[in-house]
C-alpha cells in the first residue's frame, strides 16, 4: 500500500511461515519494511527497536482497547457480554490515562524492590512446596505443577486471599483467558460467568477488609474507596486483572525460559555451574522470548511512525519480540547467551505503561529456576517438540511442558 507517497509493504499474518517461525517472520519484516501494514487486522506493525521504543513513550499512542473482540460479534451477542465490557473498561492500562495513573499510584508500594525482596522467602517456600508434591513421581508438567501455581499463589497472597481458595482462583483465571485472546461466543460467555463469580467472591473479602484491614492490596483498595478515590466496582475489576496479569505472564516466562535452556544445553550447564548468573539469564529469557510478544496501541492524533505519517484512530502493533532481536541494538541477536550484557530489552514496555509487576516477575522466575535446577540435576524435557500454540498477531505460548527428573 502507499502511505502519502511512501510504500508500506503488506504482510499476511496467517501463513504457515508466521505460525511456525514468528521470529523469522519478524526478522524478514524488520529488514524489508520499517512500518508494515496488516490488512487482516486493519493495523500497522512496527518491528525495529528504535521505532518500537519511541512508540512506547509517545503519549499520542494510547493502549489499544482490549474490547475490540466484541466488535466482531452480533449486537445480540454484544448485549449478552455487556458485564465483561463494563469490567474490562475499568482495568488499569485499558482505561483513560488519568485512571491508569490513579491505580498505579495506589499499587506502587506493593511492587517496589523492597517489597519484592520481602516476598522472596515466600517464593522460595512456594517453589519447594510445589516441587515436594511432584518429587516422588520424578516427572511433572512444568506449567501445571510449577510455573502456573507459583505466581498465582504469590499474587493471591498479595491480594489477601486465603490459601484454601487458591486452586479456585487459578481455575477462574484460566477461564478468563479467552478475553485476552480470540475466544468465540461460548468461550467468552464462560469467561464472563467465571469473572462474575470472582467479582462476588472478591466483594465478600472486601467486606471482611472493611471490618478488619490487613497489609494487602484489597485493604488498600477498600481504604481508597472510603476516601472516594475509587469505587468498589473498580477495585474488584482490577483485582481480577492483577490476579490474571500477575501470574499468566510470569508462568509463560518461566516455561519459555526453561525451553530456551533445554534448547541450549551449554547455557543450561553454565547456569548449573554458576547459579548466581540467573538474574542475567532471566533478562536474556525476556529478550529472546518474553511473555508479551506484541502489544497494541491506538493513535489518538496524527503521528509519524518510522518516518511515515499515520492518521488518528489507527491501530498499531508494537512487536516487542522483533525489537528485542534488532541487530542494530543487540550483537548476534538470535543467539541465546545468559552472560549477555548491554542493550535494554523492551519486554516490560516503556513509559507510562511500563509493567508494574516487572520486578516481581523477575524475582519469581529467578528463584523458581534457580531452585528447580538445584533440586533436579537430571532435569530433562519429556517431549520431542514443545508444541507451541500460535497467538495472533505474532506470538506463541505453551499449554504443557512435560519433564522428567
Amino acid at each position: 500500500m502507499s502511505d502519502h507517497g511512501v510504500t508500506v509493504k503488506e504482510y499476511d499474518l496467517f501463513t504457515a511461515e508466521v505460525m511456525a517461525d514468528p521470529n523469522g517472520f519478524l526478522r524478514r519484516v524488520r529488514a524489508e519494511s520499517p512500518i508494515a501494514w496488516l490488512p487482516q487486522l486493519d493495523a500497522y506493525l512496527l518491528t525495529r527497536y528504535a521505532d518500537v521504543n519511541a512508540a512506547l513513550r509517545d503519549k499520542r499512542l494510547d493502549t489499544a482497547n482490549m474490547l475490540r473482540f466484541l466488535q466482531r460479534l452480533s449486537p445480540a451477542e454484544q448485549e449478552e457480554l455487556e458485564p465483561v465490557r463494563r469490567s474490562v473498561e475499568m482495568w488499569m492500562g485499558h482505561t483513560v490515562p488519568a485512571d491508569h495513573v490513579r491505580f498505579q499510584q495506589l499499587l506502587k508500594r506493593y511492587f517496589t524492590p523492597a517489597m519484592v525482596d520481602r516476598l522472596r522467602p515466600r517464593v522460595r517456600e512456594f517453589t519447594h512446596e510445589l516441587l515436594d508434591a511432584v518429587a516422588p513421581k520424578g516427572e511433572m508438567d512444568v506449567i501445571r505443577d510449577l510455573a502456573y501455581p507459583l505466581p498465582a499463589n504469590v499474587i493471591a497472597e498479595l491480594l489477601g486471599m486465603p490459601v484454601s481458595d487458591r486452586e479456585q482462583l487459578q481455575a477462574w483465571s484460566r477461564d478468563i483467558l479467552p478475553i485476552f485472546g480470540n475466544g468465540d461466543r461460548q468461550q467468552l460467555l464462560h469467561a464472563q460467568r467465571s469473572m462474575l463469580e470472582m467479582h462476588d467472591y472478591l466483594r465478600l473479602i472486601a467486606a471482611e477488609r472493611r471490618r478488619e484491614p490487613r497489609d494487602d492490596v484489597l485493604s488498600t483498595f477498600v481504604a481508597a474507596e472510603a476516601e472516594g478515590v475509587l469505587t468498589e466496582d473498580e477495585a474488584v475489576a482490577n483485582c481480577v486483572l492483577l490476579l490474571f496479569a500477575g501470574h499468566e505472564t510470569t508462568a509463560n516466562l518461566i516455561a519459555n525460559g526453561l525451553v530456551l535452556l533445554f534448547d541450549h544445553p551449554d547455557q543450561l550447564a553454565l547456569l548449573r555451574a554458576e547459579p548466581d548468573r540467573m538474574p542475567l539469564a532471566v533478562e536474556e529469557m525476556l529478550r529472546c522470548d518474553g511473555p508479551a510478544g506484541v502489544i497494541g496501541r491506538v493513535t489518538t492524533e496524527p503521528v509519524e511512525l518510522a518516518g511515515h505519517p499515520v492518521p488518528a484512530g489507527k491501530h498499531v502493533y508494537l512487536a516487542l519480540n522483533g525489537a528485542n532481536r534488532d541487530p542494530e541494538v543487540f550483537e548476534d541477536p538470535d543467539r541465546f547467551d545468559v552472560t549477555r550484557r548491554g542493550g535494554r530489552h523492551l519486554s516490560f514496555g516503556m513509559g507510562t505503561y511500563y509493567c508494574l509487576g516487572a520486578a516481581l516477575a523477575r524475582m519469581e522466575t529467578d528463584e523458581c529456576l534457580r531452585i528447580l535446577l538445584d533440586r533436579c540435576p537430571d532435569l530433562r524435557p519429556a517431549y520431542r517438540d514443545p508444541g507451541w500454540l500460535p497467538i495472533p498477531p505474532v506470538g506463541h505460548r505453551l499449554e504443557a511442558l512435560p519433564v522428567t527428573f
